[in-house]
């Protein structure tokens, strides 16, 4: 069983967010000066022994994994941005690639989509354009990905290595995109690649993956148990709280229990794997527009995750996987990186249930 934990490399300044928001900006800015924003909330949150580190130190990253591998995380999946070409936030991952350290599995995850000003409370102003050119921009984008696909590290599934896409559907003719890096691969000495998206309308319009040349689909989480709390907002024990958020311009909250109960997604095939979240909480990047989840606990973490292996067990053992959101998504409140609050007790339940 390998449990993939995503992995944010916002934490170092680059020139395109010093010129947007100011000279050092990181993931870190919103974090630190986060507020409580109703009774009980709570904000800020405050990292733990790795404290509010920088990625471009390379002793942080060896920490990160050694933390991760000794509670049961097997791997990371690396965001990363390639916007027609432009690339944003690579350091941290070329160094990982061009050093070979740390020593430990992992992944990319090509996050498509455009960035806007929401990480400063700004949604309406698109900073970069997410755009899809051209083949050409295909094959530089492939060639860029090559080098790590051919990393011993690299994970695989079915002998080809995984390439996990969080928006597939806003790919333009996806199936052509996904051919032609499948022939790629192939012309570049590889098996393939293994193609996993993301999908938030599993429910109502559930996407057809496998039509679109991909081999796993992955619920996005908390997306979904997000969308069924919201069908049931009518309901006298959910009507309340959205009164009080257009009212009062509360965050709106939704029980971390409840959460737990409508996250559960098994269609019952062994190409989708499941997504667990810690916690939830977006208001340090948009304040009162945010989601939070309330009463969190170890426990039911435990529970979630446990739910998880259940669904994976008795498969062929590639493709006992799970993944965790996230490893260090502080701006949205799901990490697993010890904080000042809980400490280590999500880590200790992972690798109570996932051992080490």
């Amino acid at each position: 069983m390998r449990a993939i934990a995503f992995y944010l490399p916002q934490y170092h300044p680059i020139p395109e967010n010093d010129a947007w928001w100011g000279e050092g900006f990181t993931e870190w800015t919103n974090v630190s000066k986060a507020e409580p924003l109703f009774r009980g909330h709570r904000q800020p949150r405050v990292p733990g022994e790795l404290g509010y580190y920088d990625l471009r130190d390379s002793a942080v990253r060896e920490a990160q994994a050694d933390l991760a591998r000794a509670n049961g995380i097997n791997a990371f999946c690396y965001w990363h941005y390639w916007f027609g070409g432009q690339r944003l936030l690579e350091r941290p991952f070329h160094e990982v690639l061009e050093t070979g350290k740390p020593d430990f599995p992992f992944c990319l995850g090509w996050a498509n989509e455009s960035w806007s000003g929401i990480w400063h409370g700004n949604p309406e102003k698109t900073l970069m354009q997410q755009t899809y050119p051209d083949s050409e921009d295909e094959r530089r984008h492939f060639a860029w990905a090559e080098t790590a696909f051919n990393d011993p590290r690299y994970l695989t599934i079915d002998g080809r290595p995984v390439f996990y896409v969080y928006k597939p559907r806003n790919i333009p003719n996806c199936r052509r995109f996904v051919d032609h890096w499948q022939d790629l691969a192939v012309n570049a000495g590889l098996s393939g690649i293994y193609f996993i998206g993301e999908d938030v309308r599993l429910d109502a319009d559930p996407w057809d993956y496998k039509a679109h040349g991909f081999d796993a689909i992955v619920p996005n989480s908390p997306g979904v148990a997000l969308l069924r709390l919201a069908k049931k907002r009518f309901l006298p024990r959910y009507l309340l709280p959205r009164m009080v958020h257009k009212l009062l311009r509360h965050p709106q909250r939704y029980s971390y229990r409840d959460f737990v109960r409508h996250n559960q997604v098994d269609p019952g095939h062994d190409d989708f794997y499941p997504s667990v979240v810690p916690n939830w909480d977006n208001t340090p990047r948009v304040a009162r527009n945010g989601v939070v989840l309330t009463n969190r606990t170890p426990a039911l973490f435990r529970q979630q995750l446990e739910d998880a292996l259940r669904q994976v067990e008795g498969r062929r053992q590639d493709q006992q996987v799970i993944f965790i959101k996230s490893w260090n998504e502080w701006a949205e409140g799901n990490y697993l990186e010890p904080d000042t609050d809980t400490g280590a007790a999500y880590l200790d339940v992972c690798r109570e249930v996932l051992g080490s």
